[in-house]
């Protein structure tokens, strides 16, 4: 157990479940989280910075989720933007389940909680709010960030939020989308010790 990480596709952590409360979308709510995912106590000090910093989502289209957990972002994109399609990505099965179990127990019906390849590959994406995993590696989150901030969908002005620590290397992360994504990327907010980046295909910038 205490190699197991939220980041881990089968965690082998206790899956006993908990129901604990957040504010999502200016929504008071109970929702279920378990071991082996993250944070499953409390909404997360990044998460809630980057929720409180990100302006409003676009009405419909295609928005991402992008390492949901047990899916506070995905449900907020959900709540705030209910004709839109909400796509939940992550590799933990177990958080992919919890947030099914979340959007269908605050009666949302436009969240998809998959695996990374359920995705259909032409999905172009209107919005992308995500917390990535940054312990992960420097190798595998680029490779992640590689594989998903180039999808954002150029003929909406689609942007992408990311929410990063300060002493995570935020700001190395910063200099990364843009020279070798070559995407537009500025730092949209402080708090907190983190910081919320704003990134989107230089044409729209």
């Amino acid at each position: 157990m205490g190699s197991d990480h939220y980041f881990s596709a089968s965690p082998s952590s206790s899956s006993r479940t908990r129901t604990i409360r957040a504010s999502l979308a200016g929504r008071e709510v109970e929702l279920t989280t378990a071991g082996g995912v993250f944070s499953p106590e409390h909404l997360d000090q990044g998460t809630r910075v980057l929720l409180d910093a990100v302006p409003a989502p676009p009405a419909s289209g295609d928005l991402l989720d992008l390492g949901c957990g047990w899916g506070p972002v995905a449900l907020s994109l959900a709540l705030q933007s209910p004709d839109a399609t909400v796509w939940a990505v992550d590799v933990n099965e177990r958080a992919l389940e919890l947030t099914r179990q979340n959007a269908a127990r605050l009666g949302l019906h436009n969240v998809n909680a998959v695996l990374p390849d359920d995705v259909p590959e032409a999905v172009r994406f209107a919005a992308i709010w995500s917390n990535p995993p940054i312990r992960v590696g420097k190798a595998e989150l680029h490779g992640l960030l590689g594989r998903w901030l180039p999808r954002l969908d150029t003929a909406s002005d689609g942007a992408a939020w990311l929410v990063v620590a300060k002493h995570l290397g935020a700001e190395s992360l910063q200099r990364w989308i843009g020279t070798e994504l070559g995407l537009e990327v500025e730092r949209a907010a402080n708090s907190k010790g983190f910081r919320v980046l704003r990134v989107a295909h230089a044409a729209s910038a």
